[in-house]
């Protein structure tokens, strides 16, 4: 038997302290401990994009991440977005929604996050530089045409707004 690691990880502004499996993943650790089901996990061999979430302010697959690789960081869920004071969502997330960026939703988490670390480095990307910045991420119904005009809408509205 194994034993367990202490880790104490940040998500979504609030701080965790556990005692986990060095083999538990980064997205297991997220849903089964935390109950943070937002995290969605699709491929698991960090193909798919759907499980991205940010490490201190990075894009990464938490399928592809140990929970125990996080101990220290700072970590930002697609629940992590809404504002928890009004409940409003992110001008992404808003979107998305008004773009019509999602259709079942379950790759939904895995741009989202993608996109804000896309926006945060890059307000003004061109369509090129969203592509390139999406590749990643798969989406089986949308067809890509929406989710690139979310993308557009997010940049623009986060630009008028000033910013991330």
């Amino acid at each position: 038997m194994t034993a367990k690691q202490h880790t104490t990880v940040t998500v979504n502004g609030r701080v965790y302290q556990r005692d986990v499996e060095p083999r538990l993943t980064l997205a297991d650790f997220l849903r089964h401990e935390l109950h943070l089901g937002g995290t969605h996990v699709g491929c698991e061999h960090g193909v798919c994009g759907a499980c991205t979430v940010l490490i201190n302010g990075r894009a990464a697959h938490s399928c592809l991440t140990l929970a125990v690789q996080a101990d220290g960081a700072e970590v930002t869920t697609v629940e992590g977005l809404k504002n928890r004071e009004t409940g409003q969502l992110h001008p992404i997330q808003q979107a998305f929604v008004d773009a019509h960026g999602l259709q079942c939703g379950f790759c939904t988490p895995g741009f989202l996050m993608t996109t804000l670390e896309l926006l945060r480095d890059n307000p003004e990307p061109s369509d090129e530089e969203i592509k390139e910045a999406l590749g990643g991420n798969l989406c089986r119904c949308t067809g890509y045409e929406s989710i690139m005009a979310s993308v557009q809408l997010a940049a623009r509205r986060l630009r008028e707004s000033g910013g991330v």
